[in-house]
């Protein structure tokens, strides 16, 4: 389970609202519209378990999440959920790794100060004698233009 954001994380005024995840648990969250540009020549790398729990986080992960490192261990990837992305996104998402398959979309994630940032992600099945041991997610500098376009699909479906 995931704990609830707390204020004195927050940099800036923010709303309040509560997210539910698919496994039945909720988590109060704290946002802002302070954007945090992602920055050129950076690639984002984590891995998780098959159920989503982070394994591995690089250091451009630490800097744009806004976690300790120490936080992120451990912790399922979906902290980082932002209450703007529609739950179909994340459907679609497992829908696709469960099938072994590569996914990729973009993705706006939520920073712990109640920032966000997008990223251009691509979630590789970790796969070893036929089983799925695990996932790697690689993230990267989308476009203005796909950003803006993600916004758009994604008022459609929330």
């Amino acid at each position: 389970m995931i704990a609830d954001m707390k204020p004195e994380d927050i940099v800036g005024d923010f709303k309040e609202t509560t997210l539910s995840y698919f496994d039945g648990s909720s988590r109060k969250v704290l946002y802002t519209e302070l954007e945090t540009p992602y920055p050129d020549g950076k690639l984002i790398v984590s891995t998780t378990t098959p159920d989503g729990i982070i394994r591995h986080a690089n250091q451009a992960f630490i800097d744009m999440s806004g976690y300790a490192v120490q936080e992120l261990i451990g912790m399922p990837h979906s902290v980082l959920r932002h209450p703007d992305m529609p739950a179909a996104a994340f459907k679609d998402l497992w829908d696709t790794v469960g099938r072994g398959e590569k996914w990729q979309g973009y993705v706006k994630n939520l920073r712990k100060d109640g920032g966000y940032y997008w990223v251009k992600a691509t979630v590789i099945p970790n796969v070893r004698n036929g089983q799925v041991v695990g996932y790697t997610s690689v993230r990267r500098k989308p476009s203005r233009r796909k950003i803006e376009d993600s916004i758009q699909l994604y008022s459609t479906l929330i």
